[in-house]
């Protein structure tokens, strides 16, 4: 009537045995990591394409810039499957991961401001300058704002259906907003702002509450143009260029030219002709200009797609996930990336002022880069444990 004992034990060894192997079999979102080793490989490219004249005039190399931007991609790699090989629940169970995941950032963002260790350039001071690398704090800030706000909200999402729960998001936010604004850097500024906002609602608080502090903000914005001169020539700019088409409307002009020039199909890789010192900063904030030139209409229409394939891998991501922190996490590193490529789009093309915002994966910047990548690796890591945990059910 009753199976043997010696059965049981054997049915509980074969169990085991099949868990074991799907365990080993789940992975992750692979299709990501390709999608963004291949998306950001393009990105050494044209950084190459775009600054090889310059950086021969400047730095008497064609390659200066190239080279640069490969050692990132190499290190990029190396984050993204380092990243991608972590157990990312650890930001949420180690008490102190996620308090330094926010602290470390904002203390490089006051070194920024120590003489002898910032590093300024074209009247901004957003570097720290480690010997011949230099760093750029902000970059970190996005990232580590986001695990802060996950961490917080997952440990009590009850918390964060008041006003008062919100706070400690709000008050993060602003003193990342304020230490980025003294550097200054208005772009990254309304980028951690927006993403602020967008933790917060993803956060499932009453809409009054975020209805409350989006007045002030939408209020602050007009004054901080205000108060900067050079905010207020760059609306001017944007809404008449032609009116200073040799100072404010000159890097759009030149950007309309680019994007006009390339045509449906482009002038071909590494024949632009706005990269010869005509178009400032060709490599890094301006590089989809070069991009429209060289492939035309069609060709950045297949960036974009490849930028949506990310972004649609990347929700996915988030939706499949089974705790609120993964949850969280996917969203917001999901969102840096969807923001700020949608902002620099809207940059070149002439459709919102000039932000100075680069291209994720795509612009030069070392820091940039090789964060992103390993945000992308903190992706897949999300991806893979629950695939893990989904094997672990259908057993």
């Amino acid at each position: 009537m009753f199976p043997r004992r010696g059965t049981i034990r054997g049915k509980r060894r074969s169990e085991t045995f099949v868990l074991s192997v799907g365990r080993k079999r789940a992975s992750g979102d692979t299709l990501l990591l390709v999608a963004v080793a291949l998306y950001a490989l393009f990105g050494v490219v044209m950084v190459y394409s775009a600054s090889c004249y310059n950086a021969a005039v400047l730095y008497g190399e064609a390659f200066y810039f190239f080279r640069k931007q490969l050692i990132g991609y190499v290190i990029g790699l190396i984050a993204m499957v380092g990243a991608g090989r972590l157990d990312y629940r650890k930001l949420f169970t180690l008490r102190w991961a996620s308090a330094a995941a926010y602290l470390v950032p904002v203390l490089l963002l006051c070194l920024v401001f120590v003489p002898g260790v910032g590093v300024s350039n074209y009247g901004a001071t957003r570097w720290i300058g480690i010997g011949p690398v230099t760093v750029q704090p902000s970059e970190a800030a996005k990232y580590g704002y986001i695990v802060f706000c996950a961490a917080y909200i997952a440990k009590d999402p009850r918390r964060v259906k008041s006003f008062f729960g919100i706070l400690p998001l709000v008050g993060g936010g602003l003193l990342l907003c304020v230490l980025i604004m003294l550097e200054p850097n208005m772009s990254v500024t309304m980028l951690i702002a927006a993403l602020m906002f967008a933790m917060i609602f993803l956060s499932g608080t009453k809409l009054v509450n975020l209805l409350f502090l989006l007045v002030p903000f939408l209020i602050a914005v007009p004054a901080l143009i205000a108060a900067e001169p050079y905010r207020l020539l760059r609306l001017s700019a944007f809404l008449n260029p032609w009116a200073s088409p040799q100072d404010e409307g000159y890097q759009l002009i030149q950007s309309l030219y680019a994007l006009g020039n390339g045509g449906w199909f482009g002038v071909g890789l590494f024949n632009s002709r706005q990269k010869y010192r005509f178009l400032p900063f060709a490599e890094s904030d301006f590089i989809l200009s070069v991009i429209g030139e060289e492939f035309g209409f069609v060709g950045m229409l297949l960036l974009f797609l490849a930028a949506g394939f990310i972004l649609y891998r990347g929700i996915g991501i988030a939706l499949r996930c089974k705790d609120l922190f993964g949850y969280l996490l996917a969203s917001g590193i999901t969102l840096v990336f969807g923001i700020q490529t949608l902002l620099n789009a809207l940059v070149v093309s002439g459709s919102i002022p000039p932000t100075g915002l680069p291209l994720p994966l795509i612009s030069s910047g070392n820091t940039s880069l090789v964060i992103t990548m390993a945000s992308v690796g903190i992706l897949y890591s999300i991806s893979r444990h629950n695939a893990v945990r989904k094997n672990h059910i259908i057993q």
